[in-house]
C-alpha cells in the first residue's frame, strides 16, 4: 500500500513538473516582443539604434538578505556634451578638430574629457510635432486662409524626413502631441514608412486644442508609458518607451515643431527645463506661431481670454520658453515667419547636426541636487590659447547633480 501511495505521489509530482516546464517554455516563446526597426532591447517598445554590440543594462542594487554574501555595486556617470564650433563673423562651421582642441569647465574647474567622437557618426532624430487645434488655427490665420492650418507643422517635418534622413545609417522617429504625446512611427529610415507618417497627418485633423508641450518633451527625452505606436500593428493600446537620452554612440537630436504654448501639462516649466538640461540631447526648434503673432499680436489682449485664446503675454512667454530649451541644450531656435524660410532653416539644422563633436566627462562625486555650469572652450590652432573671441562653441550650458 505504501508503494502504491509513493507511486501516486511520484506520478503527481511528474505531472506538475511537466506542466511547469511546458508553461515556462510557452512564456519564452510567446513573451518575446515582435521585432521592429531598428532592432534592440525587448524591454522597451521603441527601439534604439546602437553602434556595435548591444550592452545589457546594469542590474539595480540588490538588498542583502540574511545568509547572502555582501554585494557591492559601483556606478559611474558620464555627462555627455554635444558641441558645434563656428566662426563668430561668418558663421562657418569648423571641422577636423581633435580631442586636444577642446576643454570642458564645470563651475570654473577643468574636467578631463573621457569620451570623444568626431562628427562622422550617423544621426538619430526624434521629431516632435504639435498637432492641435491651436496650431491649426495659428497656421490657417497666419497664411491668410490659403493653406490648411496643419501645413504649418507638417511641411517642415515632411521636408526634413524626406530630404535629410539618409538610409541606411540615419534614423528618425515621429511623435505628435496635443493633450498627450502619441508616437506615430518607431525609429526607422524606410522612406515608405516616413511617407506613411506624412500622409497620416495630412489625412487627419487635430482633435483637441490642448498643447501639452512639457509632457511631450519629457516623454520623448526620458521615456515613459504612452500610447502604442500608431503605424505598428500592436494588440495593446499602451506601451513602455525608452527616451532619447538612453541612446549611446550616435549623434542624436530632438527637432521640435511647435508654437511653444503649454496648456496644462502634468509637469511644470521648471521640471521640463531640468529634464532637458540633463538629457544631453540638443533641441532644435522651429517656432510656428511667429507669423500669426506678427499679424494679430497688436489686436490681442495682454492676457488670455475667457475662451482660452492666448494673449500677448502667453505668446511672448512661449517664445522665451523655446529659446531657453534650445540654448540650454546646445540646440538652436528658428522662429519661422514665411514658408520660404523653411528650406534654409532645415539646412542649418542639418549642418549643425552633421558637425557635432560628442564630448563626455565624469562629474565629481557631488550630490547636492543643484545646477552646475558647463563651459566648453576650443583651441582651434592648437597654440594653447582658447579662441573665445573668434569662435563660438554651441553646447549645453549646465547639468543638474543628483540629490543626496
Amino acid at each position: 500500500m505504501k508503494e502504491v501511495n509513493l507511486f501516486r505521489r511520484c506520478s503527481v509530482f511528474a505531472i506538475i513538473l511537466a506542466i511547469i516546464l511546458t508553461t515556462t517554455g510557452n512564456l519564452n516563446v510567446f513573451g518575446q516582443a515582435r521585432p521592429q526597426r531598428p532592432p534592440s532591447s525587448n524591454e522597451k517598445k521603441n527601439k534604439r539604434p546602437v553602434e556595435g554590440e548591444k550592452q545589457e543594462p546594469t542590474p539595480p542594487d540588490v538588498v542583502n538578505k540574511p545568509g547572502e554574501a555582501e554585494k557591492l555595486t559601483v556606478s559611474t556617470s558620464v555627462v555627455n556634451v554635444d558641441a558645434v564650433v563656428y566662426q563668430k563673423k561668418g558663421g562657418q562651421i569648423i571641422s577636423g578638430l581633435k580631442q586636444g582642441n577642446f576643454a570642458i569647465f564645470v563651475d570654473g574647474v577643468q574636467m578631463p574629457i573621457t569620451n570623444f567622437a568626431t562628427p562622422e557618426a550617423p544621426i538619430t532624430v526624434a521629431m516632435v510635432v504639435e498637432y492641435s487645434k491651436w496650431s491649426e488655427m495659428f497656421g490657417l490665420y497666419g497664411s491668410g486662409g490659403f493653406d490648411p492650418g496643419t501645413y504649418e507643422v507638417i511641411r517642415p517635418m515632411a521636408m526634413f524626413l524626406s530630404q535629410f534622413i539618409k538610409p541606411p545609417d540615419d534614423y528618425a522617429t515621429v511623435v505628435a502631441f496635443d493633450m498627450r504625446p502619441t508616437p506615430l512611427t518607431d525609429f526607422t529610415n524606410d522612406p515608405a514608412r516616413l511617407n506613411q507618417v506624412i500622409n497620416l497627418l495630412l489625412r487627419n485633423s487635430p482633435a483637441f486644442r490642448e498643447t501639452n508641450l512639457f509632457d511631450a518633451l519629457k516623454f520623448t527625452l526620458i521615456g515613459g508609458r504612452g500610447d502604442a505606436v500608431v503605424l505598428e500593428d500592436s494588440k495593446s493600446d499602451k506601451a513602455d518607451y525608452a527616451g532619447m537620452s538612453t541612446i549611446q554612440g550616435r549623434h542624436k537630436a530632438l527637432i521640435l515643431v511647435a508654437s511653444g504654448i503649454d496648456t496644462f501639462s502634468k509637469i511644470n516649466y521648471d521640471q521640463a527645463r531640468k529634464i532637458a538640461q540633463n538629457a544631453g540631447v540638443p533641441i532644435f526648434i522651429i517656432g510656428t506661431a511667429n507669423l500669426f503673432f506678427k499679424k494679430y499680436g497688436d489686436n490681442l489682449p495682454a492676457t488670455d481670454g475667457l475662451t482660452g485664446m492666448p494673449g500677448r503675454m502667453t505668446f511672448l512667454q512661449a517664445q522665451n520658453t523655446l529659446k531657453t530649451f534650445a540654448s540650454e541644450t546646445g540646440g538652436a531656435y528658428f522662429p519661422v515667419t514665411f514658408e520660404g524660410e523653411i528650406p534654409k532653416v532645415l539646412s542649418s539644422i542639418n549642418a549643425l547636426l552633421r558637425n557635432q563633436y560628442s564630448l563626455g566627462f565624469k562629474p565629481s562625486d557631488v550630490r547636492d541636487g543643484k545646477q552646475h555650469k558647463i563651459v566648453v572652450k576650443v583651441d582651434v590652432n592648437g597654440d594653447g590659447v582658447y579662441d573665445d573671441k573668434e569662435y563660438v562653441v554651441q553646447a549645453r550650458g549646465s547639468y543638474n547633480a543628483p540629490k543626496p
